[in-house]
């Protein structure tokens, strides 16, 4: 079974129980963990965790045996600073986070499953990358 790397704006939807994206993202992420290990990187750690006053409580809400936590290949940094280089050649907003390309670069470096809400940034920098992510 291909892993899934599941990307910040989907945990925080459900964290946050989100009105508009709440229900997508909680039942593509129980989809994702019945048939898949599921990975959160600490790029994704970091973001998710600015929404929990200490880390004992966003511990809980991850827990270990549904969320493997994996550190972040260094050819993934490196695939990332390329991505995120590319897009500013092309005119990409100063105001896209290095994160975003952080955690496309790891789910192709490890050849993972994204699963986002986000697919248009990361079809755009990772072709190749297989995205779990709702329809246009």
């Amino acid at each position: 079974m291909t892993a899934v790397l599941v990307d910040s704006c989907v945990l925080l939807d459900i964290f946050l129980e989100d009105p508009v994206w709440g229900g997508w993202s909680r039942s593509a992420l129980v989809s994702a963990t019945d048939s898949s290990p599921v990975v959160v990187s600490p790029v994704v750690y970091a973001e998710v965790s600015a929404s929990f006053r200490q880390q004992a409580a966003l511990d809980l809400a991850l827990p270990r045996s549904e969320f493997r936590r994996e550190p972040l290949p260094w050819t993934a940094a490196f695939q990332a600073g390329q991505a995120f280089a590319a897009y500013r050649r092309r005119g990409g907003a100063r105001t896209a986070m290095l994160a975003d390309f952080l955690i496309g670069a790891h789910a192709s470096v490890a050849g993972y499953r994204l699963l986002t809400r986000d697919a248009k940034r990361f079809r755009a920098s990772f072709p190749d990358l297989e995205l779990i992510a709702p329809e246009a």
